[in-house]
């Protein structure tokens, strides 16, 4: 029987991080607590673990300095807590690299939940994708699919746009992925969700809007110009990469 998945809890409330673990446990996880931000690396070089709820404001070293110093080390999933529901926008818009973000005062349940979330997203394709087009935006590289220009391979999480890398989120490489696999269909939020996520419960819209407005600001890096990623107003996005992306221009395997 295999061990249980360790989740990782950086919080320097001592009440607050034992109720989260008590959850956790509860649920059928393990747990180790950390109130230090100084300690989350070593914690993880000790045992990796499944998950990591990072809260922002930690002694030793804050929690987004953590996040990054994660994500330069590992594609470890994250959950940001914060305690102000407009420091969400803040921390998307600095490329905090984390998953998710659960605004203070919370549900020790909707923590639970979000875990599940997150952890199923990141380990299975959700059989919820319809059509192969999209479904094959999730299992092959996008080299195969009508972009040419731009290559997707979520096996080894990498991206790249006439051969340079483009530097995402595993959220920004998947909605990326779906919306490239059918250029000119229109997305709704809700789709892009269930594209991404079996349960979409614990995501909002403006998740999406915020990893889309840091999808166009990267695409824009490497070609100048372009917005191939429109709004539908009402609707959601829609893909429309301009003729020469759809050419073979030296595409790499």
């Amino acid at each position: 029987m295999s061990a249980p998945d360790l989740i990782l809890v950086v919080e320097d409330e001592p009440r607050l991080s034992r109720l989260v673990a008590d959850y956790l446990k509860a649920a059928g996880y393990d747990t180790r607590t950390i109130d230090n931000g100084l300690e989350v690396m070593p914690a993880v070089r000790e045992r990796v673990p499944a998950l990591v709820l990072l809260d922002l404001m930690l002694p030793g070293q804050d929690g987004l300095a953590v996040c990054r110093e994660l994500r330069a080390h590992g594609d470890t999933p994250v959950i940001m807590l914060t305690a102000r529901v407009e420091e969400v926008d803040r921390l998307i818009g600095l490329e905090s690299g984390a998953d998710d973000y659960i605004c203070k005062p919370f549900s020790p349940r909707e923590v639970v939940a979000r875990v599940r979330t997150v952890l199923r997203r990141w380990r299975a394709v959700p059989p919820s994708v319809e059509g192969a087009a999209a479904r094959a935006a999730l299992l092959e590289p996008v080299a195969a699919l009508p972009v040419a220009r731009l290559q997707i391979d979520l096996d080894s999480h990498r991206a790249r746009f006439d051969g340079q890398a483009l530097d995402l989120t595993p959220v920004e490489l998947r909605l990326l992925a779906a919306l490239a696999a059918v250029p000119g269909r229109v997305f709704s939020r809700d789709q892009l969700l269930d594209r991404l996520h079996d349960d979409q419960r614990a995501l909002s819209d403006r998740t999406v809007d915020s990893h889309v407005k840091n999808l166009r600001r990267k695409l824009e890096q490497v070609s100048p110009g372009v917005e191939p990623i429109r709004s539908i107003y009402g609707v959601g996005y829609r893909f429309e990469p301009p003729p020469d992306w759809l050419a073979d221009v030296g595409v790499r395997a």
